[in-house]
């Protein structure tokens, strides 16, 4: 039976365990097999305690804090860990520093009622060299039901989160549901709308950023990253086919998903990772209270405050280290591939995990590629 235990250490009684999650095994064939489907690498989540590797930020947090976590990593934790990234730090006054940059609070929401706004973009943003762009889009209904999503807003930001383009967006076919408690908006708002052709267009022209279409399959080129929640969404109804690779899905990661592999709301996701800010010495005792979190959505959904929340979180997903290059591109070459059943079992639990590979891109690549374009 698998269980989790302590780190490898030297025993008579000792199972084959996992280098990265310590599960045991009773047989080396076994270990074999989960090692094969576990893609462990550094990439993973990792309890900075006892260096257990989880498959998510979920699973890590409930290794940490959760009603069956492990009680030394827990005692550890509260004392010297900060709540949203799960970073270890060695003293109080670290851990207060860190907390003033690591807890946010939600961007100021731009409203609708400004309809001189709409169609506002920067017509230089084309030649500056920023990699990662995120956007967010206003859907409105259409159909009989009012089911079909109709774009009838959108807004990108950069990652300094200044809005490169803003508009609203003429419908493609007659709204039947504007769905005013989320978008706010109203019938006023799309009167002197873009064409959604016009829209398409604009949109794409910051993202190719002058890329030829032979060169946008490459990661080297000037094409930009495309980051948002739920893309395929938006992007859809903007009909615009923007290559995978270049695709930054708050809802698609791996490390932010649900311990199931089932997406988080974008709510959930920053109250959870972006978090809380401004606290206070309780009067009655020494614990500090959380005074506001990092709340969006709560009436109407702003495109631009959730541009600005997805660009956070990319950003803070991108910036971990996990100290190793190359390693993190999708399991298609995987090291258990090329090895003969025998001579994986021969070898140690360090090593089988030495040539196991991800099953998905780890952001903190986007870092060390766009070091490497800059350099």
């Amino acid at each position: 039976m698998d269980a989790e235990a302590d780190p490898p250490t030297r025993s008579r009684t000792e199972r084959h365990k996992c280098f990265a999650c310590y599960k045991q095994f009773k047989k080396k064939e076994h270990l074999v097999e989960h090692m094969k489907i576990s893609y462990h690498t550094p990439h993973q989540p990792k309890c900075g305690v006892c260096q257990k590797h989880c498959k998510s930020f979920e699973s890590l947090r409930n290794h940490l804090t959760g009603p069956l976590s492990r009680a030394s990593c827990s005692r550890t934790f509260s004392a010297q860990g900060c709540d949203l990234c799960l970073k270890l730090y060695d003293s109080p006054s670290s851990l207060g520093k860190h907390r003033e940059i690591c807890h946010l609070s939600a961007p100021a929401s731009l409203g609708t009622k400004i309809l001189a706004f709409a169609g506002s973009v920067d017509e230089k943003y084309t030649t500056k060299g920023a990699k990662a762009i995120a956007i967010n889009c206003g859907l409105v209904g259409g159909g009989t039901d009012g089911s079909l999503d109709l774009c009838a807003r959108v807004c990108l930001v950069d990652e300094d989160e200044n809005i490169i383009f803003h508009t609203y967006v003429q419908p493609q076919s007659a709204v039947t549901d504007y769905r005013y408690e989320i978008t706010g908006l109203t019938e006023e708002h799309l009167r002197n709308s873009k064409s959604h052709k016009e829209v398409q267009d604009r949109i794409l022209e910051i993202l190719y950023n002058g890329e030829s279409a032979r060169r946008l399959m490459s990661d080297s080129g000037k094409a930009r990253l495309l980051v948002g929640h739920d893309l395929k969404r938006g992007l859809d109804c903007l009909r615009i086919n923007y290559p995978g690779h270049l695709l930054r899905d708050t809802a698609k990661y791996r490390p932010l998903l649900k311990t199931n592999l089932v997406s988080h709301l974008l709510k959930y996701l920053t109250k959870t990772y972006l978090g809380r800010k401004d606290w206070n010495f309780s009067s009655c005792s020494s614990k500090r209270i959380w005074e506001r979190w990092y709340d969006i959505q709560t009436g109407e959904h702003d495109p631009y405050v959730d541009c600005v929340s997805v660009m956070r979180l990319y950003k803070r997903m991108r910036a971990q280290d996990h100290q190793v290059k190359g390693i993190g591109t999708p399991n298609s070459d995987s090291g258990f591939e090329s090895q003969k059943a025998e001579e994986l079992e021969n070898m140690t639990p360090d090593e089988l995990y030495q040539i196991s590979k991800s099953d998905y891109k780890c952001w903190c690549l986007d870092s060390s590629t766009a070091a490497g374009l800059n350099s």
